[in-house]
């Protein structure tokens, strides 16, 4: 009997824009992954360590203090600037956006949910500003830095807390974005009032002329086309530059403005898909970029007894590890102790205790607010950073250490027994 022919397979070649089109997608999904930006983050940060205390670290310092100007605009900024005023208006705008839908259609639309991480952020802010004060009071420190302490790293918390949190209740995550997102509120607040340079209020009206004119074209008129948009909020990132607020602002107000309630016809609110769009060049770009320029800090033997010896250095230290904690932990138990606020069912007071330490981690947001305090003093703003990276560091860690022994003690519950 014959042998049958083997059948011939046909390979189709695979289109090249389709690939290319898949590898954006699975590039983008990577980088909108929690833990992807605290990762980012983190290598950002080790880098700029270990670039600015190697050999290269009088070039990595030259690029980071070399300036780029834009003479039509009346911009010039050194590299460092640009990361921090510029490309974190991207971080800020995205996180306007979070809050937004938060206060709308999420967890702190409802007070009586929202009670409890609203007072603990609150009481995480103010106690790590009083530790800052105490300790510059008695060291004869500048007061100046009060609040590099206060505020937390939303994308470097969760990212945490998604690594070391598998088994722990969905409610702690909840919590502590709800903590993190009104935490950056009054962090915002705090740097456009305390942090600002000589106000121009012809730039500044124009800024808000701006934002007038995007929430006329967006929320009221429906209008569509990025190609409006983009150029609108650029003019008012200018604008709120030449006001003398810091710029980020702009991108946080304009991601405020964005409706959250999707029309009909659509899939998804602006809210949502615009923050969905830009989480990838945020996590991806924005924040590690503004982390390699601002963590550059020199650690040597000499600055480490510094840190001990300096109070500003030792207060935010102490104000993010220790302030943070006591502050978040009794503001929120005071409030369920004296409130009818309640903590959710599925939590303990330890999870919260490991939610306490991950608000510890003010990497982010307390290093531009350690530029912002003590630009005028390089070398104190140098000891300062080292203050934060330190600080966050031991309350990752701590948090870490907690969270993932609160994670067996849920996965040995859920273990059926024999």
């Amino acid at each position: 009997m014959p042998r049958r022919p083997l059948p011939v397979v046909l390979r189709l070649r695979a289109d090249p824009e389709a690939e290319r089109e898949r590898d954006r997608r699975s590039v983008a999904a990577f980088l909108r992954l929690e833990v992807t930006g605290g990762l980012c983050l983190l290598i950002a940060a080790a880098l700029a360590l270990a670039l600015v205390n190697s050999p290269l670290g009088d070039t990595y310092e030259d690029v980071r203090d070399h300036h780029l100007a834009i003479p039509f605009l009346g911009i010039d900024m050194s590299v460092g600037h640009w990361a921090s005023d510029g490309l974190l208006a991207v971080f800020f705008f995205v996180a306007g956006t979070e809050l937004k839908r938060e206060l709308t259609v999420g967890e702190l639309r409802r007070p009586a949910a929202a009670a409890l991480p609203i007072v603990a952020a609150v009481g995480g802010m103010v106690v790590p500003a009083l530790v800052y004060t105490a300790f510059a009071l008695a060291g004869d420190g500048r007061l100046d830095g009060w609040a590099v302490p206060m505020a937390t790293d939303i994308a470097f918390a969760l990212g945490v807390l998604a690594v070391v949190g598998r088994h722990l209740p969905s409610a702690l995550r909840t919590f502590l974005l709800t903590l993190a997102i009104v935490d950056d509120l009054i962090a915002i607040t705090v740097i456009a009032l305390f942090f600002t340079s000589t106000l121009d209020v012809a730039a500044l009206g124009g800024a808000v002329a701006g934002l007038a004119l995007f929430w006329l074209l967006h929320v009221r008129l429906r209008v569509r086309g990025w190609w409006l948009y983009v150029p609108l909020a650029l003019a008012i990132w200018v604008l709120t530059y030449h006001s003398g607020v810091h710029a980020t602002i702009a991108g946080v107000a304009m991601g405020m403005l964005l409706r959250t309630e999707p029309e009909p016809g659509e899939d998804r609110s602006p809210a949502e898909r615009v923050g969905h769009l830009l989480h990838p060049l945020s996590a991806g770009l924005a924040v590690p970029l503004f982390a390699l320029f601002a963590a550059g800090v020199r650690v040597s033997g000499d600055s480490l007894s510094a840190l001990v010896r300096q109070p500003e250095s030792l207060g935010v230290l102490c104000g993010l590890f220790v302030g943070k904690t006591v502050g978040v932990l009794g503001a929120a138990w005071l409030t369920e102790r004296f409130t009818g606020a309640r903590l959710s069912p599925d939590l303990r007071w330890a999870d919260v205790t490991g939610a306490a330490m991950l608000a510890g981690v003010g990497f982010t947001v307390a290093l531009l607010v350690a530029e912002l305090a003590f630009a005028d003093a390089p070398g104190l703003q140098a000891e300062v950073k080292t203050g934060v990276l330190l600080g966050s560091v031991v309350s990752a860690l701590g948090a870490a250490v907690l969270l993932t022994a609160r994670g067996r003690a849920y996965r040995r519950r859920a273990q059926p027994t024999s």
